[in-house]
């Protein structure tokens, strides 16, 4: 067959192996970014090829084996293969076309049938098409949020029931493993309480983390985590929080648009409703421009006192500025974009957030961060790579003459 004798054609990559041990590092980029769009369109025809079996068979049970036999993968993930192909060239067309364009690739698009596979097929060609503009030049991450949220929105009363069902779910789940260790987990519970849980048990062993301690601070969350089960303190207590965005008309019922969980992504409306009218949620006003949803102000009306300049740029940024990086804010460093020694200055015009790793990584020769006046954030790497990123708007932009409800 002549299509599978070109696939199979080592001779096709021969001249293009030999070429690369002479490319400087700008090249050495763009092949690379040039060689993922070729393994992102033959992705698209694994993606098809697969699709056709799985249509030759009539969607039989074997075809996931089969799959898993021929290209050597564990049954769940030539399960998920399989079930992506058929979401791809039937109800998610425009993603297989960013394939085929080199813009997607087969991991992302995994992301995107996974994200949306409990909508209807129409509601699933409606994701679909808002997730065309949406994906290109994406990570993993960003993709999967991206999907979940254009799935919300299109089906905003599955999304509350789904999350119910889920929710409905949880459940404490044991692996045991070799040697004398075994594995705990929450599976499925209420996001708010783990993404609370979490930043507790981090904080506390970051607190612990002295000059002294031997331990790493995943074995010190983990011992942490054992600790509070078993009864003890675990260390210092003290009040956890999440950063929950809602527009206010979201929060009013006047709409059901998503909301934002800092570290998690968007929530449907009803389940963010519930966690922000619970007993011990704590409410902070936040000022936006109606014009673009990005931050403005804080309220100051707030259970405890504000942190000032610091606080304002947490709740501005919501997570680790760094292209793709989902750190929750309350995790990160404040940092200069421009260093305070170069003439930075201490104010929220030139305060960021990023995690630990990515806020060392600008001390790397050759990277270079600069934040612009309206807030948008560019890494240039040492190759001479830019990219942006910019906190997404808490709500759409609305026209001028849209007024809130009356309180």
């Amino acid at each position: 067959m002549a299509l599978l004798e070109k696939l199979a054609d080592p001779g096709l990559l021969e001249s293009v192996n030999a070429a690369v041990d002479s490319l400087d590092d700008n090249d050495s980029v763009a092949v690379a970014q040039a060689a993922s769009a070729g393994i992102a369109r033959l992705e698209a025809v694994r993606f098809r090829a697969l699709a056709q079996l799985n249509r030759h068979r009539d969607g039989a049970r074997s075809v996931t084996q089969e799959v898993a036999f021929a290209l050597s993968l564990v049954d769940n993930h030539a399960g998920a293969m399989v079930a992506a192909a058929e979401a791809l060239t039937t109800r998610l067309p425009r993603t297989l076309g960013l394939m085929d364009q080199g813009k997607v690739d087969g991991f992302g698009a995994l992301k995107v049938a996974a994200a949306t596979a409990w909508l209807s097929d129409d509601n699933a060609l409606a994701a679909d098409a808002l997730l065309e503009d949406r994906l290109p030049d994406k990570n993993s991450g960003q993709i999967r949020k991206a999907a979940s949220h254009a799935a919300l929105t299109v089906d905003r009363e599955g999304a509350d029931r789904r999350a119910e069902r889920h929710r409905e779910g949880r459940r404490l789940a044991v692996r045991h493993g070799e040697t004398g260790v075994a594995s705990i987990e929450v599976e499925d519970g209420p996001v708010e309480k783990v993404t609370a849980a979490y930043t507790r048990i981090d904080r506390e062993a970051r607190a612990l983390k002295t000059g002294d301690e031997t331990r790493t601070l995943d074995q010190l969350r983990a011992d942490i985590a054992l600790d509070l089960l078993l009864g003890g303190q675990g260390g210092k207590s003290e009040r956890a929080e999440v950063f929950l965005y809602m527009d206010l008309f979201t929060y009013l019922g006047v709409n059901d648009d998503p909301a934002e969980l800092a570290g998690h992504g968007h929530l449907p409306a009803t389940l963010a409703r519930e966690i922000a009218t619970g007993a011990d949620t704590v409410l902070r006003r936040i000022i936006t421009d109606p014009l673009s949803g990005q931050v403005l102000d804080l309220g100051r009306d707030r259970y405890r006192p504000s942190a000032g300049q610091g606080e304002f740029v947490r709740v501005r940024d919501r997570e680790c500025r760094r292209p793709g990086c989902h750190r929750p804010a309350q995790a990160c460093d404040l940092d200069h974009s421009v260093p305070w020694e170069f003439g930075g200055h201490t104010d929220a015009a030139d305060l960021i957030d990023l995690c630990r790793r990515d806020h060392r990584l600008k001390d790397e020769p050759g990277w270079i961060y600069h934040l612009a006046s309206d807030g948008t954030f560019t890494i240039t790497t040492p190759t001479g790579q830019s990219y942006d990123s910019i906190p997404p708007p808490l709500h759409e932009p609305r026209p001028k003459t849209e007024e809130p409800p009356p309180f």
